[in-house]
């Protein structure tokens, strides 16, 4: 029996390793690629839940489209651009320290070239978010390091607009089709009865 070629193998089970081990993306740009789509894309943000004992809060974050264009639903991404008090200042006043730098971002999907935490929205059936709809929540887990009570995270909405489809060529008439047919079958007639010769139907047929 012949063994099989070593260099065959080391390719075949290094094959193996990238297919189950390497992850894959199915977003469709990087951040820098993607538009900043806040304003015509609203963060809804919803608090499910708080745990007092590790000051841990757990949001869903999803995105309302307030626009008449379509964006494309996976690449849609949210940006934790800061977190403030009830004053609504996002920053320490003595220190001038962002508050967001107090708390622990817990799964989140990377980091901005600014550093600012971000999360990819879950895609659902549709490739794209329509107008004026919501997409699927992403979970935001915030874990407050100095154990203040009241704070509000603020979000970014980074995304690509569905370009407008182009338009398909126009299909011939039916009604012209119809005509042409009928001129054709008129020609042929005139011609077996000696009308007219055949030269002279080619010469009348449209071009």
């Amino acid at each position: 029996m012949r063994m099989p070629d070593p260099e065959t193998c080391s390719f075949a089970a290094l094959l193996f390793i990238l297919t189950c081990f390497v992850p894959s993306s199915g977003h469709t740009a990087s951040l820098d690629q993607l538009s900043d789509l806040t304003g015509k894309a609203t963060p809804i943000v919803t608090l499910k839940g708080r745990d007092n004992f590790s000051s841990e809060y757990r949001y869903d974050v999803s995105v309302r489209n307030n626009s008449g264009d379509s964006f494309i639903a996976d690449s849609l991404v949210l940006v934790l651009d800061k977190v403030t008090n009830l004053a609504g200042e996002d920053h320490e006043p003595l220190k001038n320290e962002s508050f967001l730098q107090r708390f622990e971002v817990l799964d989140q999907d990377g980091e901005t070239d600014d550093g600012k935490p971000f999360f990819r929205v879950p895609t659902g059936n549709s490739p794209d978010l329509a107008p004026h709809s919501d997409s699927r929540a992403a979970t935001v887990r915030l874990r407050n390091k100095d154990y203040v009570a009241v704070f509000t995270p603020s979000f970014r909405v980074l995304g690509l607009k569905r370009p407008p489809a182009k338009p398909k060529p126009p299909e011939p008439s039916p009604q012209i089709s119809e005509n042409t047919n009928a001129i054709d079958k008129l020609l042929q007639l005139l011609v077996k009865k000696g009308v007219i010769t055949d030269e002279e139907a080619k010469s009348m047929k449209r071009p």
